[in-house]
């Protein structure tokens, strides 16, 4: 269905590209519709849309993979699927059938096939699938519409000249309230994350570690990523929060390190003051898998984990499990990958 594109796909970044075809369905009087594929990237909604006004939306973010072989894959997607209706069930949005959802992403790929990057460059086919609330409305209410579209984008390699350590700092900031909206992937939770992030980019650090709301004494989220540890007893550490958003990145990390590298593996408190228990930690997530952190930076004193410069061994080995397994050249945990081509 598309046409043959002219991409340097070794020098992609992380930005739009409008691309052939996206699928929108819509919701009226209790049911989605069957959805459809179409050509035009723009979306025309009420004035008064609970999207705009309220915030009552939600997105989710996957990738579509080449293999070595020429296959087109993706990973996961029924669990994006299942984050997404959490979020909606949190914003009162009517959730979408989980095949639906998957079916929905992988039309969007095959009508995109050329613009999926080929094996070897590291770079992918994000897919950014949406729920807003449309049609007419005034008062704090669920819309009397909703949407859900997908739309895809070729992305580039995240780590450009290979994955190297990034520091952080401790936002004066909190990324979501107590008991708030912190576990949805909702629009807010981002638009409140941008000016703590600044703040630490202008400070020299590539983004900055939110602490529990309720006490600030507990490690939660690194930017728009889950955080994890490894101690110095080998064991894979992950901070345990209602505030935090479920990663699917993170809890295939916690079975891959369980299960291919037999690690023991904990969700548990993460205290900032205990932060030196850890020898290696990163941040993780499905733009970059997993970022290394060298150091965060806490009350004026940098704390250093493996290295500011060089990739801890067992960070290393679980990054390429995962995208290994993302491309194909791993063998997969049974359910893990839906082929589309």
């Amino acid at each position: 269905m598309s046409k043959n594109v002219n991409i340097d796909w070794n020098n992609l970044g992380f930005g739009y590209t409008k691309t052939d075809f996206r699928y929108v369905s819509m919701w009226k009087d209790g049911a989605w519709d069957e959805g459809k594929l179409t050509e035009d990237n723009m979306i025309s909604i009420s004035e008064s849309s609970t999207a705009i006004h309220y915030g009552q939306q939600c997105f989710e973010g996957l990738k579509a993979y080449t293999t070595s072989t020429g296959d087109v894959q993706l990973f996961r997607p029924d669990e994006n699927a299942m984050r997404m209706n959490r979020s909606c069930r949190r914003v009162l949005m009517p959730e979408i059938p989980v095949e639906k959802f998957v079916d929905a992403c992988i039309q969007v790929v095959k009508a995109n096939l050329d613009y999926v990057p080929p094996y070897g460059t590291g770079a992918t086919l994000y897919l950014r699938p949406y729920v807003i609330g449309v049609g007419h409305n005034l008062g704090v209410k669920p819309a009397p519409e909703f949407m859900f579209g997908v739309f895809c984008v070729p992305v580039g390699a995240y780590f450009k000249g290979g994955m190297a350590p990034v520091n952080f700092t401790i936002a004066d900031m909190d990324r979501a309230a107590p008991y708030g909206t912190g576990a949805a992937k909702v629009g807010g939770n981002y638009a409140g994350s941008m000016m703590p992030h600044q703040e630490a980019v202008n400070k020299g650090f590539a983004d900055c570690i939110y602490l529990d709301p309720m006490t600030h004494t507990k490690i939660e989220e690194v930017g728009a990523a889950n955080f994890f540890g490894i101690t110095k007893d080998n064991k894979f550490i992950t901070p345990k929060s209602p505030s935090i958003l479920p990663s699917i990145t993170k809890y295939s990390l916690m079975y891959l390190a369980e299960n291919y590298l037999k690690m023991a593996v904990e969700e548990r408190d993460c205290e900032i003051d205990k932060i030196d228990e850890f020898t290696e930690a990163g941040a993780c997530g499905t733009a970059a898998v997993i970022t290394p952190i060298g150091g965060i930076d806490y009350k004026d004193k940098l704390h250093v984990f493996f290295s500011e410069t060089e990739v801890g061994p067992v960070t290393k080995k679980l990054y390429d499990t995962l995208v290994g397994i993302q491309f194909g050249d791993v063998e997969a945990p049974e359910g893990w990958i839906v082929k589309v081509k």
